[in-house]
């Protein structure tokens, strides 16, 4: 009866340590070959700890050979995945579907932001116990709902969870949302807190943020955003520059120094000028609207 279970076992250490993918597994192929199944039960918490190893190692798909002898069908262990639920998805990226706690404590957070001590107790007695899902689903929706200080509180909470990992996308919505509201002095602390712990945005997320606070009328943080993504280690890409050039139309100063720098790293690429009388006309028109 133990030589079906030990030759399932043998194959899929076999392949592993065929595979290369972690050299350490060589001791358990020679255990799982001359233990008894009773005693292999006990090394299953072992076997999963290896596999949970090789995932980590190896992107890879290991198929493993089907024996007719076996009765375990298992023919194919996958190393990787693309999928929505793999861990290696932020979870900051991840379709955001708020539980019954959740919607319960959203609404009590949003009843008891009035009464400051109320809501502190609050957040200590129920929203640190919240499911990290529900957590990040409440904050996504206080963001949606431009709800700036509810969502800044929430913040500093998902920060000290032991979950926390610092995270692009995590800082990219949060500052998304302070730029909607023209919240400067919550957006330098969330990009002071980023800076701290290295987190790094990509060039197209560069340009996102840059159009997204020209968009809020903060040409100021704008460009601020801008400089560090000139310092960037990333290569430049053109089209993080024609989205913030196009940003820039009502500020054509601030557009003429972001276009030189686009000519300087893209000489080949034309660029589009709206006509000089352009804005002259939009703003008498402001004018006779206003009159």
């Amino acid at each position: 009866m133990s030589e079906k279970p030990q030759g399932w076992f043998t194959v899929i250490f076999s392949n592993l340590v065929k595979s290369r993918s972690c050299p350490s597994l060589h001791p358990v192929c020679s255990l799982v070959s001359t233990t008894p199944l009773y005693q292999l039960l006990t090394y299953l918490p072992m076997w999963r700890q290896g596999l949970n190893l090789v995932r980590r190692a190896s992107p890879r798909l290991i198929v493993l050979p089907h024996s007719s002898n076996s009765s375990f069908g298992i023919r194919q262990i996958i190393t990787g995945s693309s999928s929505s639920s793999s861990p290696s998805v932020s979870i900051w990226r991840r379709k955001k579907e708020m539980g019954k706690e959740g919607l319960m404590v959203a609404k009590e957070l949003k009843r008891l932001q009035s009464n400051p001590i109320r809501f502190e107790r609050f957040i200590k007695s129920h929203v640190s116990r919240l499911l990290k899902s529900d957590l990040v689903a409440v904050l996504a929706e206080f963001q949606r709902q431009d709800l700036v200080s509810l969502s800044m509180r929430l913040y500093e909470v998902v920060r000290k969870e032991i979950w926390y990992r610092p995270d692009m996308f995590f800082f990219r919505d949060m500052l998304f949302m302070l730029a909607r509201n023209k919240s400067v002095d919550e957006a330098k602390k969330v990009w002071d807190d980023l800076k701290k712990e290295g987190v790094l945005f990509d060039q197209h997320t560069f340009g996102d943020l840059v159009r997204a606070f020209l968009d809020g009328g903060l040409p100021s943080e704008a460009m601020h955003i801008y400089d560090e993504m000139r310092r960037s280690p990333d290569p430049p890409m053109s089209l993080p520059y024609r989205v913030i050039l196009k940003g820039l139309l009502t500020y054509p100063e601030l557009r003429e120094k972001v276009k030189d720098d686009f000519l300087e790293l893209f000489p080949d690429i034309v660029v589009y000028d709206p006509p000089e009388d352009l804005f002259d006309e939009e703003e008498w028109r402001k004018e006779s609207d206003d009159d």
